[in-house]
């Protein structure tokens, strides 16, 4: 066996190992990445991933290349060599570019990326380019015929990579998200807020937005529309209530449902007036809203609210659920459809129910 073969097994061993010790993407391809840059020793080489929703490919990994702002560049499919690699799924291997006479004419009209050589092959996966494996001049004409097998094998390894990132993804996705409303489900309400205390309370963080406010929200009178018009339809309302709470309360907050019909609103940053501010948004906006019209039925809702801000309406992660719980069922026992604000005497003056979930 030459050390040509011996590095081969050496690379294999080595991607082999990342494949089956972590299943975090980025520290993954970087080790197959890695690999492949110390075999090939590429001037530039660069990953770029498929954005399907926008048939685009941005830049996941690259090396060599003093692009600025490369992280928001796209690239159309069928553009360049990149996006004509990502749309045919075809590899496109050019040894020397002088000597072919159609990419020699793209080396000239892009004299900024000084090609010698090219090497681009799909990351593919079921059938599905997944992402595009770039290197430029890696003096492919001087490496055996096998070196270029060899770098398809470490693309089907990066391939294998990316797809488990996603089913991963996907699992990770699923356990937290409720599959209703497709909001983010109580358990991982937990967690959020468990995060947003421990950063408030650890000394060596200097929080950028020191407050968070908790907003509980009960959908009024949900149990007339399930007696009326039946649970199929409950479902699909609730779907449409957690489509209005995603959309008003925008990516910089999260919303939960907590159960049945009553949803959680993560406010991050928000102190007690900026967070009513965007509560009375949320709430006119489930008033102004026509539910389930594209079914022929025109359904309008109200809610009562309850808010509460960490750490004044309480400094532990039960202690502020408990809060924002209380004063929504302050906000049912004065009429509903409206918002009641935690304050000392609110929270002193009604207990939270004996049916609560808190402790």
């Amino acid at each position: 066996m030459d050390g040509r073969q011996l590095d081969h097994l050496r690379v294999f061993h080595e991607v082999a190992r990342a494949l089956t010790a972590n299943l975090e993407l980025e520290p993954l391809l970087r080790a197959i990445l890695s690999q492949m840059e110390e075999y090939f020793g590429p001037e530039q080489w660069s990953l770029l991933m498929v954005d399907e929703e926008a048939n685009e490919l941005y830049y996941a990994l690259h090396a060599g290349i003093d692009t600025e702002n490369i992280a928001e560049l796209r690239i159309k499919m069928g553009e360049g060599i990149s996006g004509y690699v990502a749309l045919t799924g075809n590899p496109l291997v050019v040894p020397d570019v002088t000597a072919d006479p159609d990419w020699s004419v793209f080396a000239r009209q892009h004299p900024e990326l000084h090609l010698q050589s090219i090497a681009c092959l799909p990351l593919r996966h079921s059938g599905r380019t997944l992402g595009v494996l770039q290197l430029h001049n890696s003096k492919l004409d001087l490496l055996p015929d096998a070196s270029i097998s060899f770098l398809r094998v470490l693309c089907d390894y990066a391939a294998i990579a990316l797809a488990n990132a996603r089913y991963v993804k996907l699992v990770q996705h699923l356990t937290i998200t409720d599959d209703c409303t497709g909001l983010f489900n109580a358990r991982y309400l937990y967690t959020m807020l468990e995060n947003e205390i421990a950063a408030d309370n650890d000394p060596r963080v200097i929080p950028i937005q020191p407050h968070f406010s908790l907003l509980f929200l009960d959908l009024d009178h949900f149990k007339a529309v399930n007696d009326t018009h039946g649970h199929l339809v409950g479902s699909r309302l609730l779907a449409e209530v957690g489509g209005v709470i995603k959309r008003t309360l925008g990516p910089n907050h999260a919303g939960f449902r907590y159960g049945g019909d009553e949803f959680v609103a993560l406010l991050r940053g928000l102190d007690k007036p900026a967070a009513e501010d965007l509560a009375t948004r949320l709430r006119e906006a489930l008033i102004r809203t026509d539910f389930l019209s594209g079914e022929g039925l025109s359904l309008h809702l109200t809610a009562s609210f309850g808010l509460a801000t960490f750490p004044q309406d309480g400094d532990t992660l039960h202690a502020i659920i408990r809060s924002a719980d209380t004063m929504m069922y302050h906000a049912k026992a004065r009429g509903r459809d409206q918002i009641a604000v935690a304050d000392s005497e609110s929270l002193a003056s009604m207990p939270a129910p004996k049916t609560s979930r808190h402790a």
